[in-house]
Parts: C-alpha cells; structure tokens; sequence
C-alpha cells in the first residue's frame, strides 16, 4: 500500500513538473512573439479601422479638461480604454477616429452634430500635436509613421450625417474624413442597415450615387452595420475596394452585424478588406446569445419603466442574477475570425478594427489599446508569418486607401 501512494505521488509530481514546464516554454514562447511583432510593427505600421474615442469627448459635452490623454484614463469617474501611453504599448501607427453620431439626430441637426465631431478630431491633432498628425492618404500615414507619431484618419460612421446631400458628402472629405458607414444601426431612404427594416431592399439611385461620389472622392466605402442585400449592392456599383471597417465573420458568431461567406468571397474580388471587430458580441457566439438576450430585457424594461432609468438598472441586476454570464470572449476567439475570413477571402483581405470606446466590457487580454501585440503573436503562434502579419496589422488597408486615390484620380 506505501509503494502504491509513492507510485501515486510521483505521478501526480511527475505530471505537475511537467504541465508547469509546458506553461513556462509557452508563456517564453508568446513573450518571444510579442517581442517579434514590436519589430514588425516598426517597420509596417499598425492601423485600426475604428475608435469611437470623439463620442466619448461629446458624452462630456466637448470639455477637453474632461479627458486628459496623457494621463491614465481608467482612473477616470467613466474608465476609458484608451490613452497615448496605452496606444504607443500598443504600437499604433494609424487610427480611423470615428464621429459617430446617433441615428435619432436627422436633416441640420445631423449635419451639425458631425462638423462638431470632426472639429473634436482636430482638436486632437493640435492639443496633442507631438504624438497625433491627421493624414489624408495612404503615403501620409507611411510618413507619419516613420516620424514616430500616429497618423490620424477620419470615418463618419452613418449616412445619416450628410443629411442627404452630395455637397455635404464633399465638405466631410474636405476636411478630412477618409471614409463613411453607409448607415448605422437605422435604415436610410437609400440603404438598408443590418438592425432595421429594409427600406430600399439595398440601394436606391441615390444612394449608387452616393457610392460612386465616394469613389471620385477617393473616400472609402465602408460596410460595417448594412444589410446583406446593401452590401452586395455597394459591392457590385463601387470602382473602388470597399472596407468593413469594424465587422467578424458571420460563420464564427452568427451575428447580422458580421459578414457571411459569400460576402467575403465577393469582397476578395472588389480587392477590399474586413477589419476583424473586438466587440464580445460580435466575436463569440455565447456573448452573442447573452446580449440578445439582455437587450430583449432591457428594451421590455425601458419601455415598462419610461424615463426612469435608475429602475431599468435594477431590473437588469435583477436579471442577471437569473442569468449568469457567459464564458467570456479570448483572443483565441477573434484570431478565429482572422483565420476565417483568410480562408475565405484570403490574407490580403483582413485587418483589424477593435471598436473601442464604442462598447462597455471588453475580452479577456485584448480589453484595452495596448493589447493590439498579444493578438498579433497568438497569429504568429497559429503559423502566420512575419509578411501576413503586417497585413493584418496594416499594410492591406493601406493597399485599399491607395486603390482608392487611384480610382479618384482617374474619375
């Protein structure tokens, strides 16, 4: 009986010695690819297609002593998850800030909300003129870069900022803003978004031209939030490749908002690229469930308790006591989308667009703007080398933005 508790023990020692070996060799093997893809982002920059950072300044009416960058702002009364000591961890080398504007504002108060946002961006590049520089073109953010700032690119997200109007849409890019979602979470006249009722069953004549505007512009079509039917319509009228600038794989998580398989096909052959989204829901199909879940609550609440949203709160405690949260989202789940959408659509048409500061509750090592490294090195990991890694991380936006200035030139 002492032999077998001996044997018994230095099974249970001969195990745990080696599991603790094979986490160290891991834990030494991922702070080695960490290490690589710094290097490589020295030399091809990283480029994120969608930071709702603006919309948090308006949230705090446009008070610029609010947000204070160079500091840390998770000590903030509302934590934000973005700061320039976390963005330079995360070797940014270029950001698509996006003016959001919500889908209840419509006609000149639209329009007016969006010139503000705007002006929040430029606020930026002039507050934090050593570390930010607005770029307009693809050769702009390769030269930014190699100064050692980040270079700084404009998307309005909804077509409902234009207010219907192509001299509007003109004014936008004027002044800097490098690409549109053609609708948000509502459907416009002329396109049809992924979260509402189809009004033009994808687009009405405007809204080809729209599109055909945008590629004379050289601004780029972006089809995050729109319908199937939407997307392969702007797919099939624009001259240019268009982008998906915060959007999964809709095989991975089945949600509307990502992007199905014969969409990523055709995607491949307009030469566009879809910038793989951080948003739990959007990633895993279990986070997915639990927030269709909670919405339906919350929308029976909002409408139960009108106006006191305090009661609304408790509600949703309430309910989530009944209904324990999912396993959370990982790294592991959006390198999953990567790898999709590669396999479908190939490696020169995927990237990287997180959404930050456009949700509450991130993933599990990838929840802030420093973590942009520990996703690329889990790509490393899974066999990606040194060359598809820079495209991810940007060098096939860049491709799609020069594909864009050169349809504009030739319009």
């Amino acid at each position: 009986m002492i032999n077998l508790f001996r044997s018994v023990a230095i099974g249970v020692l001969m195990i745990t010695t080696s599991f603790s070996a094979e986490t160290k060799s891991a834990s030494k093997d991922e702070t080695k690819n960490i290490a690589k893809v710094r290097r490589i982002l020295k030399e091809a920059p990283l480029i994120d297609g969608h930071n709702d950072l603006p919309w948090q300044y308006r949230k705090r009416g446009n008070d610029f002593t609010a947000i204070n960058l160079r500091e840390d702002t998770r000590k903030l009364k509302n934590p934000l998850v973005t700061d320039i000591a976390r963005l330079r961890e995360g070797c940014m080398g270029g950001q698509f800030w996006s003016v959001y504007i919500p889908t209840a504002l419509s006609g000149p108060e639209a329009v007016k909300a969006v010139l503000e946002q705007i002006d929040v961006v430029h606020h930026l590049m002039k507050e934090y003129s050593d570390v930010f520089e607005l770029a307009r073109t693809a050769d702009d953010v390769e030269r930014i870069h190699r100064k050692g700032k980040i270079a700084s690119l404009i998307g309005m997200e909804g077509g409902h900022s234009i207010d219907n109007s192509l001299p509007m849409l003109r004014m936008t890019c004027a002044l800097g803003a490098r690409y549109m979602t053609l609708t948000h979470t509502k459907s416009l006249d002329w396109a049809d978004s992924a979260s509402d009722k189809p009004k033009c069953h994808g687009l009405s004549n405007f809204g080809e031209e729209v599109i055909l505007e945008m590629n004379r512009l050289g601004m780029l079509v972006d089809l995050s939030h729109v319908s199937d039917e939407t997307m392969k319509a702007a797919l099939k009228v624009s001259k240019a490749p268009v982008i998906f600038s915060h959007s999964g794989a809709r095989a991975i998580c089945n949600h509307a908002r990502n992007v199905p398989d014969d969409v990523l096909k055709l995607t491949e052959a307009n030469g566009g690229v879809v910038m793989a989204c951080f948003m739990p829901g959007y990633v895993s199909e279990r986070e997915r469930a639990d927030m269709e879940l909670r919405d339906k609550e919350e929308n029976r609440l909002e409408k139960l308790y009108a106006g006191e949203d305090a009661k609304v709160q408790e509600g949703l405690r309430a309910w989530r006591k009944d209904h324990p949260e999912p396993e959370s989202a990982t790294i592991a789940d959006v390198a999953d989308h990567i790898d999709h959408i590669r396999k479908i659509a190939g490696i020169d048409h995927v990237g990287l667009g997180a959404d930050f500061e456009g949700f509450h509750g991130g993933i599990k090592g990838l929840n802030d703007v420093s973590c942009y490294p520990a996703l690329l090195a889990e790509l490393l990991r899974r066999g990606y080398s040194k060359e598809d890694v820079k495209k991810v991380a940007g060098l096939n936006v860049l491709r799609v933005l020069r594909a864009a200035e050169k349809v504009s030139k030739k319009l």
